[in-house]
């Protein structure tokens, strides 16, 4: 295995007059081989453009957003990069990685786990925190001080937490069908359970909706956005986007809910109103 922790360009594809490009490092954080998938627009090619994050949910990778969402057209159009990460550490050896994903753990969720076996290599905050959109911004025509974070179910909860944990770090924060309050939720109980142990004390550093009721200030005055599906078979029982809507009136923080009927959970539903996410997000980042 190398350790290079060169970024490896594995493919380009040129649409809508930028680049959609695909890359593998070897990250110091997790200890493995990772992917990330990023768009740059046709803007790109003239210095350093505002970028979005989107973090991916359960199952997913870093080339499914940008296979299936249809988002590159309206980031063309935006001057908008798409950063695209995988969404967990892949090939670690431990025994039940991949059995456990259906119910969370084994997919990252977005933080640093704390409990063995998951802690050696489960360090999927600080591996993009700390090392892979810093990197970006320095070897890629990316604008650091001026980055988006989006995401869809677990990858929605990791935008909501990530954004809600490191104040500063991004400018503009939205979400399509997150899980909204993972200490309450069955994915989120046993992810947080095989990751950070089994004192609930300390899983409400990790739930978007302990950490939003414990904010003084609104964090994003000028709004979060979250788009949900009320034919989403998750709704009731996982995602409870209610929770997080209380939360955010219980400190004035402007909070946009919309409530769509008939649409579920899938990729039909991100593409339908991703082009709503990336204009909330061009809008704040605006220079």
């Amino acid at each position: 295995m190398t350790t290079s922790t060169d970024f490896n360009l594995q493919s380009e594809h040129v649409c809508f007059g930028g680049v959609q490009r695909f890359y593998r490092h070897f990250s110091a954080e997790i200890g493995l081989p990772m992917g990330f998938g990023v768009y740059l627009p046709p803007q790109a090619s003239k210095g350093p453009v505002p970028a979005l994050v989107f973090l991916a949910g359960l199952t997913c990778t870093e080339e499914t957003f940008a296979f299936k969402a249809g988002a590159q057209r309206i980031a063309s159009e935006l001057g908008l990069a798409l950063i695209t990460p995988d969404t967990s550490p892949r090939g670690a050896g431990i025994v039940g990685e991949a059995d456990h994903w259906e119910f969370g753990v084994g997919a990252g969720f977005y933080l640093d786990a704390t409990q063995a076996p998951w802690s050696g290599h489960w360090c999927m905050e600080s591996y993009l925190l700390r090392e892979l959109l810093p990197r970006m911004a320095q070897e890629l025509p990316l604008d650091g001080q001026r980055l988006g974070i989006t995401g869809h179910s677990m990858g929605g909860h990791g935008a909501l937490t990530l954004a809600l944990r490191h104040p500063g770090m991004f400018k503009s924060l939205s979400a399509l069908a997150p899980i909204c309050a993972p200490a309450q939720c069955p994915w989120g109980k046993h992810a947080f359970t095989g990751y950070l142990g089994q004192d609930e004390s300390t899983w409400a550093a990790h739930d978007a909706s302990a950490l939003m009721a414990a904010q003084t200030s609104a964090p994003y005055p000028g709004g979060i956005l979250v788009d949900q599906g009320l034919a989403d078979k998750f709704l009731e029982v996982q995602l409870r986007p209610h929770l997080l809507e209380a939360a955010c009136a219980s400190v004035g923080q402007p909070f946009e809910l919309r409530r769509h009927a008939g649409y579920d959970h899938g990729y039909y539903f991100i593409s339908t109103f991703i082009e709503d996410h990336l204009r909330h997000h061009a809008r704040a980042l605006a220079a």
